[in-house]
């Protein structure tokens, strides 16, 4: 545990752990030379497929480039339409605009956060091709029931797991061992981070083959020589960068358990702060924080989200946390309100409520490896401050979820 923060300093919204031997990897790529398309690479990569189930990875150099690639690799193209989630950072929907194809919104789950099966079924249509299902803040989608319906209508599937590296879904499988191409992303505020970086898992050997010459201007894989047989991009992840990918899934266990205990000692610290006298007999069950997942499920823990009563000026209840040295963010706006969204396909409020409903109340708190009592402690009595100066004593309560 690092030492606490003065109460003078800033509680930043994320924070990476970089510790000695992620140093000491770093230090080994930058004097051998080998700075790119080197061995920490393979070995980035190795370790990764490893961890997702003895899947193959390729590392790219980005979420949102890894789901670009496996929008190519699945035959994703202009005129086709995909369904996917409103709740999502917009590089989801993004990357199936770079092949033209259209991003079907539909509503969530309100208790996971994730895409609604009921809803895609509901909006499968004529140029309908695929389903991308994002594993929202660390819960895993309802994959058991997606890949049902995509095997019914011969649909394909894109996993969006860069919220959720180590979660396992309601039958019990890690993110990334199913068999579909699956996404990942190591930003640094991530479980796990190289800095930049992303990377595809995928079953099969030709298609990581494939997928690692398309993230590399379409060159032969084995390198051997100058020849480009296919349209590629400049999307590799440098082996500087996977030697921070390397070091730190060395201790991925150990990481994800940490983060697993800060939530504890919000959920704990949350329930004592704030009074939930006013609720009645209903409080507990109102203050339950984030809410059991379905089955086998495990959450991997991405961001600590809570949401606001109605009526709570959440922008009052930033500049408040601001004020305090607190950073939060309210996170995530839904993509279909974005004015891009709306001016091309005339996406309108309303549309998908249980979505909208979340995003317009949720707020994401400081969450990461090296936080602990003190820094959770100052946090949560800062924002039940926040809370009683923003609503009536009637709405002083907070709902979590994630």
């Amino acid at each position: 545990m690092s030492k606490p923060l003065a109460a003078d300093e800033v509680i930043p919204l994320a924070r990476p752990l970089i510790g000695k031997r992620e140093i000491k990897l770093v230090k080994r790529v930058l004097r051998s030379g080998r700075l790119s398309l080197g061995p920490m690479l393979a070995r980035f990569e190795a370790d990764l497929a490893a961890f997702c189930g003895g899947q193959e990875a390729v590392a790219t150099s980005s979420g949102t480039t890894a789901l670009h690639l496996a929008v190519r690799q699945l035959g994703w193209e202009e005129g086709a339409a995909v369904l996917t989630t409103p709740l999502s950072f917009v590089a989801t929907a993004n990357a199936l605009l770079y092949e033209r194809v259209e991003p079907v919104f539909c509503d969530i789950d309100p208790v996971t956060l994730n895409l609604d099966p009921a809803a895609a079924a509901a909006a499968v249509g004529e140029r309908t091709v695929g389903v991308l299902p994002v594993h929202i803040f660390g819960a895993a989608a309802a994959m058991p029931t997606f890949e049902a319906l995509a095997a019914s209508g011969s649909l394909s599937i894109l996993e969006d797991g860069c919220q959720a590296l180590g979660a396992r879904d309601e039958q019990g499988q890690v993110i990334g061992s199913r068999g579909n191409l699956t996404s990942f992303a190591f930003y640094a505020n991530k479980q796990l981070t190289t800095g930049e970086g992303g990377a595809l898992v995928c079953a099969d050997p030709a298609t990581a083959a494939h997928l690692r010459s398309a993230r590399n201007q379409g060159r032969a894989p084995d390198m051997s020589r100058l020849d480009f047989d296919r349209l590629g991009f400049n999307y590799r992840l440098s082996d500087l960068q996977a030697a921070l990918g390397v070091a730190q899934l060395e201790r991925a266990d150990e990481i994800l358990r940490a983060r697993v205990e800060l939530a504890a000692l919000y959920r704990q610290a949350l329930s004592s702060k704030l009074d939930p006298a006013p609720l009645g007999a209903a409080a507990a069950d109102q203050l339950a924080y984030l809410p059991d997942l379905p089955g086998e499920a495990e959450r991997s823990w991405f961001v600590y989200l809570v949401r606001l009563p109605r009526g709570v000026d959440r922008r009052a209840v930033i500049d408040r946390l601001a004020a305090d040295l607190i950073e939060t963010k309210d996170y995530l706006p839904c993509i279909h309100l974005f004015e891009f969204y709306r001016e091309r396909f005339g996406y309108q409020s309303g549309q998908f409520p249980i979505a909208e409903e979340f995003a317009a109340h949720s707020l994401s708190l400081p969450f990461w490896v090296g936080m602990g009592e003190v820094e959770v402690e100052r946090v949560c009595t800062a924002l039940a401050a926040a809370l009683a100066a923003a609503a009536p004593r009637a709405a002083r309560r907070i709902e979590t979820a994630g």
